[in-house]
C-alpha cells in the first residue's frame, strides 16, 4: 500500500515537473523563433528585454494577460471559452506516454520517467492528438466570424487529411518492432539500431505531417493572414488567444519528442551505455539526450518557417491525398514484403 501511494505521488510530481517543462519550453521558444527569424534575416531578434531579450518571453506573457478581454455579442459563450481551454488541455496530454528517460533508483526504488506506460502508448497519443482538431473548431465556429469559421474548416480538413498518412507511416514502426509501447520502441533502438535507418521513408512522411497537424509554415492555412485576418482566434485576446498561441508550441515540443521517440533511438544514443554511469546519472544524461533531439526538431520547425512559402490550399490537399497517402501506403506494402522474406 505504501509503495502505491509512493508512486502516485511519484508520478503526480513527474506530471508537475513535464507541465512546467513543457510551459517554459512553450514560452522560450517564442523567443528563440524570433531569435532564428532574425539570424536567417541578417537582423537583431528581440534584444531591449534583458540581457539578450532573456525577458521577452515574460514581457509578452504580461502583455497578454492584461490585454483587454472581450467576448463578440453573437458568440456562443460556453463554446468560446472551451475551444482555447481544449486545445490547451489536449495538446499538454500528449506528453503521458512518452518516456523521458530510463528508471530511475531513489532509496532502493525504482521509478520509471514515464507519466503512463500503456501498452498501447502510440494509440494513445494519436487518439489524443485527433481530438485537438476539436478545440479549433468549437473555437473558430463559436465565435460567430466567418474569417474564424473559414479557418476552423481548413485546419479540421487539413488535419484529418495528414493524420491518415501519419498513421500508415507509423503503422511500419509497429511492424518492426511487433509493440504499441512507446517504452517497448525505445528500448528496441538501443545502439545503432534506430527506426530512421530503417524507415527513412516512413520518417520522411511523419516530419511532413507533423508540420500539417501542429499548423506550421508552409502548411499554415487556417491562419492566413493574408486571406483569414487571424484564422480561427480571429476573435480571440488575452489569455484565450495565448492559450491557442501556446499550445502550438506545446504541440511542436511535444511533436519533436514523438518523432524522437519513434524514429531517432528516444533516450539512447550510441556508446552512452558505455560510459559507466550510475543509473541516476545514466537516466540524468539520457534525458538530455532526448531534449537535444527535440531541440533540434524544434529548429527545424523554425528553419522551415523562414525558409519557405506558404502553400496553396489546393497543393496542401493534393500533396496530402495523392502523394503522402500514396507513399506511406507503399511504404506498408514493402516493410511487410521486407519482413516476410525475413522470417
Amino acid at each position: 500500500m505504501n509503495d502505491m501511494i509512493t508512486q502516485i505521488i511519484y508520478k503526480a510530481i513527474l506530471a508537475s515537473i513535464i507541465l512546467v517543462l513543457s510551459l517554459v519550453v512553450a514560452m522560450y521558444s517564442t523567443l528563440i523563433e524570433r531569435k532564428v527569424a532574425g539570424w536567417f534575416q541578417d537582423r537583431h531578434g528581440p534584444n531591449r528585454a534583458g540581457p539578450w531579450g532573456l525577458l521577452q518571453p515574460l514581457a509578452d506573457g504580461v502583455k497578454l494577460f492584461f490585454k483587454e478581454e472581450f467576448m463578440p455579442n453573437t458568440a456562443d459563450k460556453f463554446l468560446y471559452i472551451l475551444g482555447p481551454s481544449l486545445t490547451m488541455f489536449v495538446a499538454l496530454l500528449t506528453s503521458a506516454a512518452i518516456p523521458w528517460g530510463p528508471d530511475l533508483v531513489i532509496n532502493g526504488q525504482t521509478y520509471a520517467m514515464q507519466v503512463a506506460d500503456i501498452n498501447i502508448g502510440i494509440l494513445y497519443i494519436f487518439a489524443i492528438v485527433s481530438i485537438g482538431v476539436y478545440g479549433i473548431m468549437i473555437g473558430g465556429w463559436a465565435s460567430n466570424n466567418k474569417y474564424a469559421l473559414l479557418g476552423a474548416v481548413r485546419a479540421s480538413s487539413q488535419m484529418i487529411s495528414y493524420e491518415l498518412a501519419m498513421s500508415l507511416s507509423i503503422i511500419t514502426i509497429v511492424m518492426m518492432t511487433g509493440s504499441l509501447s512507446m517504452r517497448d520502441i525505445v528500448a528496441q533502438q538501443q545502439g545503432y539500431h534506430w527506426n530512421i535507418l530503417y524507415q527513412p521513408l516512413g520518417f520522411l512522411i511523419f516530419l511532413i505531417c507533423a508540420f500539417a497537424e501542429t499548423n506550421r509554415s508552409p502548411f499554415d492555412l487556417p491562419e492566413c493572414e493574408t486571406e483569414l485576418v487571424g484564422g480561427y482566434h480571429t476573435e480571440y485576446s488575452s489569455m484565450k488567444l495565448g492559450f491557442y498561441l501556446f499550445a502550438e508550441y506545446i504541440n511542436m515540443f511535444i511533436s519533436g519528442a514523438v518523432m524522437a521517440t519513434l524514429f531517432l533511438g528516444g533516450y539512447h544514443f550510441p556508446f552512452i551505455d558505455k560510459l559507466g554511469l550510475s543509473p541516476n546519472a545514466f537516466a540524468l544524461v539520457s534525458f538530455m539526450v532526448l531534449f537535444a533531439k527535440i531541440t533540434f526538431f524544434g529548429f527545424i520547425y523554425m528553419w522551415i518557417r523562414w525558409t519557405l512559402p506558404r502553400f496553396r490550399y489546393d497543393q496542401l490537399m493534393k500533396l496530402g491525398w495523392k502523394t503522402l497517402i500514396p507513399l506511406a501506403i507503399l511504404n506498408v506494402v514493402i516493410t511487410g514484403v521486407v519482413i516476410l522474406l525475413n522470417q
